[in-house]
């Protein structure tokens, strides 16, 4: 499990750029219609296998929650962040958010159709990210399907960079990839695209699936 210490430096740094963060990323997936037809993607999936409730791990001040949300999504949102939790539970009263880290969710055992993480595994340092995703397989229900985004590398392992935030990871797919494989779900779809014009690395979608007999 992720050390205290290094939540509290991720949950801090996040408090207190909260306000701006908002302000910056308010209108982010209008200008990204791959990340938007990606989402889009998941929630047929999540439908089509049942409809459960899916968790937005890491859904800062909640837009791609709300997002999920209009795409009929029974959607609730979790953050370490309690200012971004105040943000979001401000912009979308009516949708659910709450205080919480990658590596305890509170849900039960195989009660989730999905868990999106975009974004939000890159804070976690390169060793703890098995028990995170150990989570996230825990709470997915058979047939549940997972969804990370996060900034990539050709060379292998993960590599630290300079986030505009605080410390962050970005990783070859590939390893990544093998990381969830090694969790106990399947991938189903990888995507690695271009930075965009405010972007300075690849940037990669993976998408994976619990299997309906584990």
């Amino acid at each position: 499990m992720t050390g205290s210490a290094e939540l509290d430096a991720t949950r801090d740094a996040y408090d207190g750029v909260a306000v701006r963060y908002a302000e910056l990323f308010a209108t982010e997936l209008e200008r990204n219609p791959l990340d938007r037809a990606l989402l889009g993607a998941f929630a047929e999936l999540v439908a089509d296998a049942g409809g459960r409730p899916v968790a937005d791990a890491g859904c800062g001040p909640g837009s791609v929650t709300a997002h999920l949300h209009g795409l009929g999504v029974d959607v609730f949102g979790v953050d370490l962040s309690a200012a971004m939790v105040g943000l979001a539970r401000q912009a979308y009263p009516g949708l659910r958010f709450a205080e919480g880290s990658m590596t305890a969710l509170e849900a039960a055992d195989g009660s989730l159709g999905g868990v999106v993480a975009r974004y939000s595994v890159i804070h976690t340092p390169p060793e703890h990210v098995p028990a995170v995703l150990a989570e996230f397989r825990r709470v997915l229900a058979p047939g549940g399907h997972l969804l990370l985004a996060f900034q990539a590398d050709t060379a292998p392992g993960a590599h630290a960079f300079d986030h505009r935030v605080t410390l962050a990871y970005r990783w070859c797919p590939d390893t990544l990839a093998g990381l969830v494989a090694a969790a106990g779900l399947t991938e189903t779809v990888r995507l690695v695209r271009e930075p965009g014009p405010a972007e300075r690395f690849l940037q990669a979608w993976l998408l994976a699936r619990r299997p309906d007999d584990a």
